[in-house]
């Protein structure tokens, strides 16, 4: 079946599409011995060479479509010589394309896929819904709501299909078609809020519940088909699907993988909503009934011993009123360890 001569060569693993029309565009590919034109047809069986190099065409691999629980720190990219990138959090070696961004700073669900045909036509349809958890530093107004559901008053926000829906005195949930975390945290700002942690939880039908912080799965059948009617008709066949796997544990009513002969490492996995502990208001300092001796030190002050109570530099309390960050901490460099162990454990 031919191919577009850009996505053949981008195929092969010499370069990006991009840097195949720059190959085409000055003159560096020929096909058959002649010099090519920008979007030309090739099937297998042209000789296609780039700077006098042969292409080969690639084989038939079989597609990989993960969801990723994506910790806070790692870099949502695939370019090489970032340092926590997201290829080196999951240890995949391959060509691997997200189906959007999420910040360094936030956490949540991301997909990705082997299948880059498929990634652009998911993100070109514009249909993709994402739904975020969001925790601000004060108490939530309906202004704010309002001003979030409405897109921060700008235009073309309508097209978004935005809805807000305050959970807690200090979370709200947002649902847009967008997968931008600086644009809704500048929507926070509009009205005088500051962002204190957001979370992704779904991508269209794909949600986040059962996998832990750093864990991978490969989506399901119907997680799949879904995707697939959002991105629209393929103009080539889809490739094959690998066996699914993940680093999760398996479901019950799944059957286990074959025994390796090396015991299996269980995930760590973490509370739902662990971090979603709302704000407290600060305590008033107790008055001490009896007068500190002279020259003697208070429990908890600079060179007091171990047993004296945490310093305030250490102290992790809400001393200002504002919410305090719990459950998950933010590794340099969070991954999941060892490989992928079977299916996951969240049933849909």
């Amino acid at each position: 079946m031919p191919t577009r001569l850009n996505k053949f060569i981008s195929d092969s693993g010499l370069c990006s599409r991009r840097e195949a029309d720059r190959y085409i565009e000055q003159g560096q590919v020929t096909v058959n011995g002649k010099r090519a034109a920008v979007g030309a047809q090739v099937t297998d069986k042209d000789r296609v060479l780039v700077n006098g190099n042969l292409i080969e065409p690639q084989a038939q691999a079989e597609a990989v479509y993960l969801a990723y629980n994506k910790p806070p720190g790692v870099v949502t990219t695939t370019a090489a010589g970032v340092r926590n990138s997201i290829l080196g959090a999951i240890h995949f070696h391959g060509r691997l394309l997200p189906l959007g961004r999420l910040d360094k700073d936030a956490q949540g669900l991301v997909l990705l896929s082997t299948d880059g045909e498929f990634v652009n036509r998911v993100l070109r349809s514009g249909r993709l819904e994402n739904e975020y958890i969001v925790m601000v530093d004060k108490p939530i107004s309906e202004p704010l709501l309002a001003g979030v559901a409405a897109g921060g008053g700008q235009p073309g926000a309508a097209a978004q299909q935005i809805r807000a829906q305050k959970e807690t005195p200090y979370i709200f949930r947002i649902t847009l078609l967008h997968d931008s975390v600086r644009q809704i945290e500048r929507w926070c700002e509009q009205y005088g809020y500051k962002v204190v942690q957001m979370e992704r939880i779904r991508v269209l039908n794909v949600e986040l519940k059962g996998l832990g912080l750093g864990e991978w799965r490969e989506l399901k059948p119907r997680e799949l088909q879904a995707l697939l009617e959002t991105a629209g008709p393929a103009s080539s066949p889809a490739p094959r699907r690998r066996k699914p796997a993940s680093t999760a544990a398996p479901d019950a009513e799944q059957p286990a993988p074959a025994a390796t002969g090396k015991a299996r490492r269980p995930a760590a996995s973490r509370p739902e909503d662990a971090w979603l502990e709302l704000p407290t208001e600060p305590r008033k300092p107790r008055k001490s009934s009896q007068a500190r001796p002279s020259g003697q030190r208070r429990a908890g002050a600079p060179g007091a011993g171990p047993a004296g109570p945490r310093s305030a530099a250490t102290r992790k309390g809400p001393a200002s009123g504002k919410p305090r960050r719990t459950g998950t901490t933010r590794p340099a460099a969070a991954s999941p360890k060892g490989k992928a162990t079977g299916r996951s454990r969240g049933k849909k």
